[in-house]
């Protein structure tokens, strides 16, 4: 299967903190991966350093053969690696639709010029654009909120926006920084059914970070468990559930109960 990402080494220091210390990993496209780990354990510092919003301290990142270690996060959206945050960060005042629709904007080809004067090639790309952003609407199952502004949404419905905004900006590798925190259980087991639907419609890859147990159970197919800033244990869910550190560390009841 084909290396999408590749992770060597990574560490961030923070004023003589070791945060991450030679975080590494692989990987392949069309694949779902997990990140879990107590908090500090260094989860959100890695998918930070992954998509630019911090410089690592050493080690190196490379996304389809281009090492992007340290490239600003603007560059590395348009490369096609797309974030979400443990806080939501929606545009509330405007509508559901435009919030999707300033995500699909990263491929947008009209000039700012075009857009001002309101040209063709604008209200092509507009339609287009509109299109486009129902459609995620539709595979998040929120489009009948569509008209409605971001903030009266419920809480479960503006996380699924959140995810519907940055898929129409076309993601190859889709981080997620606990996409089921603040879910009911058939909230969440609705995620991870879309999710899954995401990923073979789209054939991307997703790497989330969750502590729900049964999410992360159900969906990765692959997990990294890290404690204090370093991965103590990785693989498949079988052998991430059997593992006696990761039970020790994280798991607890969570493996009986899954």
């Amino acid at each position: 299967m084909p290396e999408l990402l590749t992770v060597n080494g990574l560490e961030k220091n923070f004023k003589g903190l070791k945060a991450v210390n030679g975080f590494s990993a692989k990987l392949s496209e069309n694949q779902i991966y997990g990140l879990i780990g107590t908090n500090g354990a260094g989860k959100t510092t890695v998918i930070n350093m992954l998509s630019g919003v911090l410089k690592p301290s050493a080690g190196s990142v490379f996304f389809r053969g281009i090492e992007i270690t340290g490239e600003r996060p603007d560059k590395i959206a348009k490369l096609g690696i797309l974030r979400t945050y443990q806080n939501l960060r929606l545009f509330k005042k405007v509508s559901v639709l435009q919030n999707v629709m300033i995500g699909a904007q990263i491929d947008k080809s009209y000039s700012n010029i075009e857009a001002i004067l309101g040209m063709t090639r604008f209200r092509q790309e507009e339609r287009k654009l509109e299109e486009k952003a129902l459609n995620m609407l539709e595979l998040m199952g929120i489009e009948d909120y569509a008209k409605e502004r971001a903030d009266s949404l419920p809480y479960g419905a503006q996380r699924k926006l959140e995810i519907a905004r940055i898929l129409a900006a076309s993601p190859k590798l889709l981080l997620l920084d606990e996409p089921a925190a603040g879910l009911n259980p058939q909230e969440s087991l609705e995620l991870v059914q879309r999710l899954k639907k995401i990923r073979e419609e789209f054939e991307l890859a997703i790497l989330l970070i969750e502590h729900d147990m049964k999410v992360v159970m159900s969906l990765c197919e692959y997990i990294y468990a890290m404690a204090a800033g370093q991965i103590i244990a990785e693989g498949e869910p079988k052998v991430i559930r059997e593992d006696p550190k990761v039970i020790e560390a994280y798991l607890g009841r969570a493996k009986k109960d899954a």
